[in-house]
């Protein structure tokens, strides 16, 4: 039996609900902890290097370095905001049909989202959008600020 596909019994994953948590709380793993409990080592992940990139942002923003491990600590900090991002719009653009085949398929309930998950996914792709163009345009001004 694969990982993933949760034993006979299991609770009823909403996929709305993970769509949202990959949304809101991605960064530290909210969505993987209500997929695949406690005991998911890539959920553990999420926070720890959302704190590596949370010292990255804090070492390049408040005291303006430039170095090498604070360019380290900002790669882990966009590569767990983009894994969230991208796993909330996996989540929410999902077929009931194929969600209920890998997370409901012991609970005897079927899943009938609607509009809801495809909505995080356009707030997911629009809010993406956004923080990749913010966040380009400082770190851009900050590495040639000094022209014009």
């Amino acid at each position: 039996m694969p990982k993933d596909i949760l034993p006979p019994g299991s609770a009823f994953r909403n996929r709305f609900a993970a769509a949202a948590l990959a949304l809101l709380t991605g960064v530290v793993g909210g969505h993987r902890f209500y997929l695949r409990g406690m005991r998911d080592p890539w959920a553990w992940l999420h926070p720890a290097a959302f704190a590596l990139g949370l010292l990255g942002v804090w070492r390049f923003v408040v005291q303006q370095r430039t170095d090498m491990a604070t360019w380290v600590l900002l790669a882990a900090f966009i590569a767990v905001v983009l894994a969230a991002l991208i796993q909330a719009l996996v989540i929410g653009l999902t077929a009931d049909d194929r969600w209920d085949a890998r997370w409901n398929a012991g609970t005897g309930r079927r899943s009938a989202n609607g509009w809801g998950p495809v909505m995080v996914a356009m707030i997911t792709l629009f809010g993406g959008f956004a923080a990749l163009a913010g966040g380009l345009a400082y770190v851009l001004q900050r590495l040639f600020g000094g022209l014009g």
